[in-house]
Formats: C-alpha cells, structure tokens, sequence
C-alpha cells in the first residue's frame, strides 16, 4: 500500500538540492510506503512561477475512504516532461553528466533509476533524441538498483533501431540477455512496437543467440518469429542452421530449412551449402545430391563451396567416382577447383590404399593449376604409412620441403604412426624430439600415436611413463589416451592394469564412453573371461549406453575366438531380437570363426545367408574366406571369391593379395605367386613386409639364395623395415658355419644402402 504526501514546503534542507521534486520512500511500522513529493524553487531553472501552479499532482488510481491510493504506482502528470527539460539542461551544462564516473549525481535523478515507469515515459519524450536515451540508459543501468523491464528495453531499442544506431542495439541487447529478460520476446510477439522496428529487434537478438552457440533460444525465437508473421532475415536463418550443423543437429537443421520456403523465407547458396555440408558431414551424402538438384531447379547455382562440401562428403563414403566426376564437373562450369578439392579426393584414395590413384590426381591438380598444400602433402605422407613405406613417406617430406612448406604437427603425427606401425618406437620418439627443435607442441594426439605404439608392441611400461611425461607437460590425457592404456593392459593379459588405468580415468573425472567400455569388454573376452565382459555390458547398460551394433559385434567375435561358436550364433539371434541389425562385421566374425577351425563348408552357408540378407560382404569377408581356402590348398575356390569381389567393386588390399600369394607359394605354385605379386603393384597396392617375407620364405626354402637377396634389397630400397620374421625365414635353410657369410652379405647390402641414402640426401 503507497500514501502519497504533498508536502508544500521542503521537509530538507534544501541548499544542496536544485530538484523539481525528490522521491524518497519510507518504511512505515503497519506496513504502508509513504512516497514524499517535495518541492524546491522552480524559478532557479524555469524561470517561470506558473509552471509549478499549472502543475498538478494526484494519484494514478482512485482514494479509498481512509485517503490510501489503490495502486502501487502514483503517477504523475507531465512529470516525465520536467524530466525531459532538466535532463537536457544538465547535459547541456555540463557534457560530463550521465557518463561520467566523476560526475557526482544530483539526488533527484535517483528516481529515474528506481521507477521503471517514469524512466519509461522520459525515455518516450526524448526518442527523438537517441543519443542521449542510450546515454541515460547506460547511466541508469549501471546505477545499483536499477530496475530493469521488457518495456524499457523494448522502448530503448525501438529508438535506436529506428535511428539506425544498430551497433548500440547490440550492446542493449546483450544486456537483455545478461538480465535474463528472455521473456521480451512474448512482449515484442504481442505488438508492443510496430512490426517493422519489432522484426529488427527479433532479428538482433536472434544473432545474439546465435553468436553465443544457445540452440534452444535460437529455435524458440526462430518458431516464434515464423508462427507470428515475423520473418527473420534470411542471413540470422544460415547462422542458426550453421549453429544446427556444428552441433550435428542434422534433423532440426533439417525442420528449420523446410520451415524457411513455406513462410516466405527464401534460401540463398549459403543455405544450401550449409544443408549440404550438415547432411555429408552426417553421412547422408544422397540426400545432399538430391537437394543439389533441387537448388538448382530453383534458379540456385552452385558455386565451388558447393562442389567442394559435396567432393568432400563422396569421397570420406568411398564414393570416389562420383567424386571425381563432380572436379570435371567444376571445370566445365568454369570453376575454380581448389586444392581444398583435390585434398579432399587424394586423402580418400590414400585412405585405402589407391596410392596410384591418388599420386595421378596430384599431377591433375597441378596441371589444372591448384598447388599443393601442407595437407595434400600429409595425405600422400598417411597413404605410404598406412602401408608400412616409412622411407617413401620421407622422400615426400623431402618434396615438401623443397616447394618451401614447412612440416604441421599434423605431418610429425602421421610419421609417428607410420614409424609404430613398424614398430619403430626409437623413430618415432625421436620425431618427438625434432618437433619441439622446431617449436611445435605435441598434442594429444602426438602422444596418444606413440603409447598405441608402445603399447602394440608390448611396452606398457614406456606407454605408462609417457602418460606421465605429457602430463609433465601441461598435456592432460583425454578418454582415447586411457582406452589405448587398457586395451594395452588386456592386450599383454596384465588384468590389473587394466582397472588402474580404469581407476585412474574416473578419478580424472573422464568417464568411460560406449569406446571405452566396448574395449574393456573386448579385453575380458581376449583374457577369456566372458564372465566379466557380460558384467561390463549391464553396467554400461546402466551408464545410458545400450549395445549397440558395434558392442554385438565384440561379443560375437570375442565369443566366437573363445571357440564357443553356438554361443556366437545364439548372439546373433538375441541381437536381432533386441532390434539390433547385424551387419557385415557381425557374419565377419563368425565366419571366421568357422574358417579358423576348418568348417569351411559352414562358414560358406553363413556367407550365402549374409548374401540372403542383403548384406554387401567387405573386403575383409572375401579376404578371410580367400585366406582360409587358399591355405587349404582349395585355390580354385579362392580364386573365384576373389574375382567375384573385384566384379562386385571391392577392391582387394595387401592382405588380400598376401592371402592368395601365400597358398600359390605353400603349393609351390611360384610363376602364379610372381604373377600376383606383379599385379598388385600395377593396381597400386604396393607389397608390404608380410608379402616380402612370403616371398623370402618360399625362395628360401627352393634354395633360391640370390632371389632371396634381390627381394631383400628391394625390400630395404622400398623403405619396408624387415623383422624377426623375415631373417628367419632367410636363414633357416642354411648351414651354420654359412649363416656368419649371409649375415656379412647383408651386411654390405645394408652399408651399401645407407651410402646411396646420404649420397641422395
């Protein structure tokens, strides 16, 4: 309950007040406020006795019988107008006011920062004005105190949008936002400004949520903007399905673009771009085709961002003819293709081994004008990695440097794989060494490359000691670097490592995800505990990680290398009961279970249900099924998968041709074995030290000594490290007292390389 005091005569002293009148309210014992109006000469600012005598007072609402005003507001008539001219004489006498953080602030103002009503109404008769209403409202905002309201801001952004002061309505709107005013929104949508100025400030903060990534508030201002007849501008509508795509929010990404046509909102190329970029990026690269036709039958051309989303898209899903059809495409449209373009089709090829493939389409660029990169340079460095050619991946390096590009941590990273795949721990630490000579930080990843390393190769003490050393580092471990720890740990039967490192994880606050978990189950059915691999599954069930596809698939090769093969095929039922489709993976393993103890015929009926299901085998089905017949000496029925799967577009891998090489060199069948061994390099896929040691074994044990080192140095020149495997295979047949002139022999051999080595370099 508010009295209203009229007071004729100043209650203060009034030597340091020059005001209209002062608000000061107190708390009385029964519960009342009191508001005091009181009244100084007006004469001193006005110059003009009558405006105070044509001035009236009284309440905004009626007086009740015991003289209390019914309303909790008195207002005030014309007061805001008084306001008005001593804001402005203030200002005017003195620049400094409401900006200064000197400038001492006369008590009567005290009522603009505590009644949002009258600070309301000022803010209305100085629209006018805008500069001076964003000056009193960023002084009145800052005072303590300040009340803060829908209309205000809405009044205060009304004036600054319609005078164009758009910079300054941002700054008013991120002051909306930090006092959690949301609920402006419903009040602009109710028509508290006209619709043109409301449509501005919608838009205004719909980038501001945008900006600050809030995908609720985007939606719900996006749907309340089209429901109401608001349209936003087409630009705020990229930036949320930008937000969408980087969120992977592909289907509400989706609901917002088939929103956009139907309400009027019209796309423009960096919609459809950043549709199609958000379908490939989720793997639905048709559906990005078909929207490419539907932009262009709406009068939309594609521009080369578009080509490029969608080259990328084709060739991360191995679709690399469409691809490549796309670069033509480009040219004869008469874009420019980039080597953003290019890289995106080279790593594809590099990715699966299409080394000839990719070295061509380096060449194409270069001639089409588009100069490789860093990244073109670093796929061509992974592609001979992935295949154990660590010195051919060096030779590029070497190229790179030539053309002035300088090595990334992305280019150490690659060779330290590369260097771990061969088991080449010392390599790659020592590239770990030369990053830091060059300034770059190692990253996660760095590390992460290195234990994988260590820990393959059984040195899960070196891969523990490295988690520490980042750590040293300011590096902190992310969930991948505990996964390789423990699978590590599984891997060498150490159970107890495995939890510590388990332990270890949680204690960091990482928890375990659907990786993380599936690995552990993994290593329990690796160690032969099946047991603990189901208990690990109910806990990651609880944890809001059903199994999934993936999870199945351990079990059922776990299970299945456990030798417990109706247990296997019992999962396989189980999975489909649960709505869980076995895919390629799934029929993979029992396969291959079959196969590994001799059912062939079985694991031939499992293919051909595979087949029943529509399911399209992978390279790694026809390759265990090849492995499996041609080491049985049935190389008739190894020969005929492996023609079906190259008619059916599988392209074979290394293992592939090793497969076949080895059960043509097992049954003595060495023209055939050389035949292979030379088409596989004329299709691109180059022999690795498996097939080398192949070779070797079977020459060796024909007693062809001088083969045995022309495949050896071809070997070496290649830049494919031999192992234990493959001296073995050299020297088996050989006297001792001939053994100490072989290793002489190689010796010389290796000397002799090392020679052409620095000779070149």
């Amino acid at each position: 309950m508010t009295l209203c005091v009229i007071a004729s005569k100043s209650l203060i002293p009034t030597k340091n007040l020059s005001s209209l009148y002062y608000f000061c309210s107190l708390n009385i014992d029964f519960g009342l406020k009191v508001r005091f109006i009181f009244f100084s000469s007006l004469a001193q600012h006005f110059h003009c006795s009558s405006e105070l005598n044509n001035h009236s007072f009284k309440p905004a609402g009626d007086v009740g019988s015991n003289g209390t005003v019914t309303r909790r507001d008195c207002k005030i008539k014309s007061s805001y107008g008084l306001y008005q001219n001593l804001i402005l004489k203030t200002a005017m006498e003195n620049p400094g006011a409401f900006r200064d953080i000197h400038w001492v602030v006369p008590d009567y103002f005290n009522a603009l920062v505590i009644d949002s009503d009258l600070f309301l109404s000022v803010v209305n008769s100085i629209k006018n004005r805008p500069r001076m209403v964003l000056k009193i409202f960023r002084w009145a905002e800052g005072q303590k105190g300040f009340k803060h309201s829908e209309f205000v801001f809405c009044s205060v952004l009304e004036v600054l949008v319609q005078n164009g002061f758009m910079r300054s309505a941002y700054w008013v709107m991120e002051r909306v936002i930090n006092a959690n005013m949301h609920s402006i929104v419903n009040v602009l949508i109710d028509g508290y400004l006209s619709i043109e100025v409301t449509c501005k400030v919608l838009d205004l903060l719909l980038w501001l949520y945008s900006k600050k990534s809030d995908v609720e508030r985007c939606l719900w201002v996006f749907d309340k903007m089209v429901r109401n007849g608001f349209l936003p501008d087409v630009k705020n509508c990229n930036r949320i399905l930008r937000l969408l795509r980087d969120r992977d929010l592909v289907g509400k990404a989706r609901e917002v673009y088939e929103m956009m046509g139907p309400f009027g909102i019209k796309p423009t190329i960096v919609t459809y771009n950043t549709m199609l970029d958000s379908f490939c990026k989720d793997g639905n690269v048709q559906q990005a085709l078909d929207l490419l036709l539907e932009m262009q039958r709406r009068g939309c051309r594609p521009n080369d961002v578009t080509f490029n989303v969608l080259i990328n898209g084709l060739s991360k899903k191995g679709d690399f003819k469409e691809a490549k059809e796309l670069i033509g495409e480009m040219v004869n449209k008469g874009l420019k293709v980039s080597a953003y373009a290019y890289n995106s089709l080279i790593s594809g090829y590099c990715r699966k081994g299409m080394l000839v493939e990719a070295l061509g389409l380096g060449e194409d660029m270069i001639l089409r004008g588009a100069l490789p990169t860093v990244s073109t340079y670093n796929a061509f460095i992974h592609g001979y990695c992935k295949q154990g050619r660590v010195g051919c991946a060096m030779q590029w390096i070497a190229v790179m440097m030539k053309k002035n590009l300088v090595m990334d941590i992305i280019s150490f990273n690659i060779l330290m794989y590369g260097y771990c795949l061969l088991g080449d721990i010392t390599g790659a630490l020592l590239l770990l060494s030369e990053l830091r000579k060059r300034n770059l930080s190692p990253t996660t990843v760095t590390y992460n490359t290195i234990m994988d390393g260590l820990s393959r190769h059984g040195d899960l003490e070196g891969a523990r000691l490295l988690k520490d050393e980042m750590i040293n580092y300011g590096i902190s471990p992310d969930i991948f670097t505990y996964t390789i720890l423990i699978n590590g740990s599984y891997r060498t039967g150490n159970l107890w490592m495995a939890k510590m490192f388990y332990n270890e994880m949680l204690s960091k606050g990482l928890e375990p995800d659907r990786i993380a978990y599936t690995t552990c189950i993994a290593g329990e059915l690796k160690l032969g505990d099946s047991y603990a691999a189901f208990k690990l599954q109910e806990e990651m069930l609880a944890k809001g990680f059903p199994p999934d596809v993936i999870t199945y698939n351990v079990f059922v090769d776990g299970i299945s290398k456990l030798g417990d093969l109706e247990q296997a095929c019992e999962l396989l039922q189980k999975m489909i009961q649960d709505g869980v489709v076995p895919d390629q993976v799934t029929y993979t393993s029992i396969i291959h279970a079959h196969l590994e103890i001799g059912y062939l015929r079985k694991a031939r009926e499992l293919f051909h249900e595979m087949l029943s299901k529509g399911l399209c085998p992978t390279v790694v089905t026809y390759t265990v099924l090849i492995h499996a017949h041609a080491g049985k000496g049935r190389l008739e029925l190894a020969f005929i998968y492996f023609s079906e799967m190259v008619e059916n577009g599988i392209l074979p891998n290394v293992i592939t041709y090793n497969a076949l090489i080895n059960g043509l060199c097992r049954f003595r069948k060495m023209d055939e074995a050389y035949r292979l061994f030379s088409e596989m390099q004329s299709k691109g896929i180059f022999p690795n030290k498996y097939t080398y040691t192949i070779m070797i074994n079977e020459n060796s044990d024909l007693g062809n000594w001088q083969e045995v080192l022309r495949l050896y140095k071809e070997m070496l020149d290649r830049g494919i490290q031999p192992d234990s495997c493959t001296h073995s295979a050299m020297f088996k047949h050989l006297r001792k007292d001939y053994k100490l002139f072989a290793v002489q022999e190689l010796e010389c051999i290796i000397q002799d390389d090392r020679e052409t080595a620095e000779a070149i370099t």
